[in-house]
């Protein structure tokens, strides 16, 4: 079969799903082939974007950045209506389907390629469904509702595109559909897996592992959530201690050497400085060292529009941002999973653990927690530090929607307005791009 980066039609020849212009056309013939095709790192690490400006992390009064920064990008921050007009492109959803198309051809093709052992072959068949069970945790949790046990089943998620044909089913299955996919592509990978990876942007047990607590957390199973994180960690529970980046002229890992990365993804694309809210600055205080060595003066970043603090770790780092997998998400997936089961000292232990590599000892006191409740809240703050400026927390927002009294209501001045954003807001659900639906009239659009 030709390797086409092409558009995905139906029998009817004009139902177009993911235009994608071609770049070249090669046949697939030997497993080098297809080896060659996953391990291109730049084609399969991007990620989610739209989430990074949506959660309450993200804030600003700079009238230039609302008014100077991209369309999508004022639209996703003021959770608008429409992202996208008719004629435009979703650049997240087109770029998770088109990463598809790749896993979806070595699943299918990959066992019938030359040259290449069994031990291979089924090596890769499984570093793909990885990689596809990644990409649809990802678009089911942007443009399907959070995981519900009572409604999942009727649900709508996202359309699931199996096989590299241009004749499928493009009407959006069900979260419980996407979500029983996800796991299944996960479990079967993993016999056929290296523990650890060669490089972070392949994956392994680790990171199916890490996946796997990801999935149970947002489905609210906390104990396999923290059987699976515990899993993880087992296999890879490096944590970087920042206090080691602060002499002179020692550069911070970048992905592949990051040895807090199980499985590196990066934004399709990032900003100069990231706003920070005014609630982040709060929460975050000027001692942690992830303020010290992450942040900025907006004034100081070039083209930025920004005044007040900016998130500026891609300048810092020198590299993408990490939006995958990595031990601290395991430790504070576990941490939660504790507190949830009223195991407060084991949470706050396990916060403790991690917060000691995020502040000069001189600088530090351990937390401490009276009850569980407390313990949950004090993860729930960690989890906002430790991954502010990566879109964490517009799904922790959506996922802890679920919890009365976790999740306020959000709101935020845009362009002169005061906008809110209610718990279990529809909004929370990103709108699917008008062109798909217009092109395939079964794709449903999603209530505003």
């Amino acid at each position: 079969m030709a390797l086409i980066c092409g558009v995905l039609i139906t029998a009817l020849g004009c139902r177009k799903y993911v235009e994608i212009d071609p770049e070249q056309a090669r046949e697939l013939k030997y497993y080098n082939d297809y080896e060659q095709l996953l391990n291109n790192g730049n084609a399969v690490v991007a990620s989610h974007n739209l989430a990074i400006y949506s959660g309450d992390d993200c804030g600003t009064e700079s009238a230039a950045w609302q008014t100077n920064s991209i369309t999508w990008v004022r639209a996703a921050y003021s959770w608008a209506v429409n992202f996208y007009t008719d004629q435009e492109e979703d650049q997240e959803w087109a770029s998770l389907y088109k990463q598809l198309y790749i896993f979806n051809t070595i699943v299918t093709e990959v066992d019938a390629s030359l040259n290449g052992t069994d031990t291979q072959k089924a090596g890769l068949k499984a570093a793909a469904k990885v990689h596809r069970a990644y990409n649809y945790y990802m678009l089911v949790n942007t443009y399907g509702k959070q995981y519900d046990a009572a409604t999942a089943s009727s649900d709508l998620g996202v359309p699931m595109i199996l096989e590299p044909k241009f004749t499928q089913s493009l009407q959006r299955a069900t979260v419980a559909v996407v979500y029983a996919q996800i796991e299944s592509d996960l479990t079967t990978a993993l016999a056929d897996l290296p523990n650890l990876p060669q490089f972070n942007t392949q994956p392994s047990k680790a990171a199916v592992y890490a996946l796997l607590a990801r999935v149970h957390l947002a489905k609210r199973n906390f104990s396999e959530a923290k059987r699976y994180a515990e899993l993880a960690l087992n296999l890879q529970s490096t944590l970087l201690n920042l206090n080691d980046y602060l002499v002179t002229n020692v550069r911070h890992p970048q992905r592949i050497a990051n040895a807090e990365e199980i499985f590196f993804k990066a934004p399709q694309s990032y900003p100069n400085g990231f706003p920070m809210s005014a609630s982040l600055q709060a929460l975050l205080g000027t001692q942690d060292l992830r303020y010290v060595l992450y942040t900025v003066e907006g004034t100081a970043i070039q083209w930025s529009n920004l005044t007040g603090r900016a998130f500026n770790r891609s300048n810092i780092v020198a590299d993408a941002v990490p939006v995958g997998l990595g031990v601290p998400e395991m430790m504070l997936i576990k941490a939660e999973c504790d507190a949830r089961a009223n195991n407060a000292a084991a949470a706050v232990t396990t916060l403790n653990t991690l917060r000691r590599n995020r502040f000069k000892p001189t600088e530090y006191a351990d937390l401490a927690a009276s009850s569980a409740e407390q313990a949950l809240r004090l993860v729930i703050e960690e989890r906002t530090r430790e991954f502010m400026g990566r879109g964490f927390r517009w799904y922790d927002q959506k996922r802890l929607s679920k919890d009365a009294g976790l999740v306020p209501t959000i709101t935020r001045t845009y362009q002169g307005q005061t906008l809110s954003l209610a718990p279990n807001s529809p909004r929370y659900t990103f709108p699917i791009g008008g062109k798909y639906i217009l092109l395939n009239p079964e794709i449903t659009q999603n209530p505003r």
